[in-house]
């Protein structure tokens, strides 16, 4: 899978996590792509809910990535940061998150993959399907406006990811990167 190339920052840390081995500043962000959650060490104070450069290429403000981050290790300013950094994304790449909303399909017989939306129910998603034939939504506000009690898409899918990060047996991810699993050092796999 591809990397990130642009990440929103959650936290940064002068002194580094307390406790560390090596005391070195570190920040904790999110990447735009993939919602993954990252710790990088940065080459300057950053300031949280900017947006930076973790791509391949020359990097102005972060030295190196040190890991993905699951979400239990997130700092309590990072997790208060979420929200909003999610919002961000997802208003920024809007034409994206539409697409999702205009040409999403079945995951099973029986399932489809709007239904994996909190809030979401068969019936909210059978008027949306019918609505979406009739013409694609050109915006969230539109959805809302032509499906009767829709939830709001927008938070629909801030707490979908939010699901997606903070859960480790998600059947289907849509949004996130999936949590990496650990690795098992020599021997034998269980």
């Amino acid at each position: 899978m591809p990397n990130e190339d642009y990440a929103i920052v959650l936290d940064y840390l002068p002194k580094g996590k307390p406790g560390a081995f090596k005391p070195e500043p570190v920040a904790q962000i999110i990447g735009t792509e993939f919602f993954s959650l990252l710790e990088v060490v940065p080459k300057a104070p950053l300031k949280i809910a900017t947006k930076v450069y973790v791509g391949k290429d020359e990097r102005a403000e972060i030295d190196y990535i040190k890991r993905r981050v699951p979400f239990k290790d997130l700092t309590t300013t990072a997790v208060s940061e979420l929200d909003n950094a999610i919002e961000k994304i997802i208003d920024e790449k809007k034409d994206q998150f539409l697409e999702f909303f205009n040409k999403s399909g079945p995951i099973t017989i029986k399932r489809h993959q709007l239904e994996l939306l909190p809030g979401f129910g068969k019936k909210h998603v059978l008027d949306l399907l019918k609505e979406r034939e009739k013409t694609p939504f050109d915006s969230f506000e539109d959805i809302a406006a032509r499906v009767k009690l829709v939830p709001n898409p927008l938070n629909s899918l801030v707490k979908r990811v939010m699901e997606e990060l903070q859960e480790d047996d998600i059947k289907h991810y849509i949004f996130a990167r999936p949590p990496a699993r650990p690795r098992f050092g020599g021997g034998r796999r269980p």
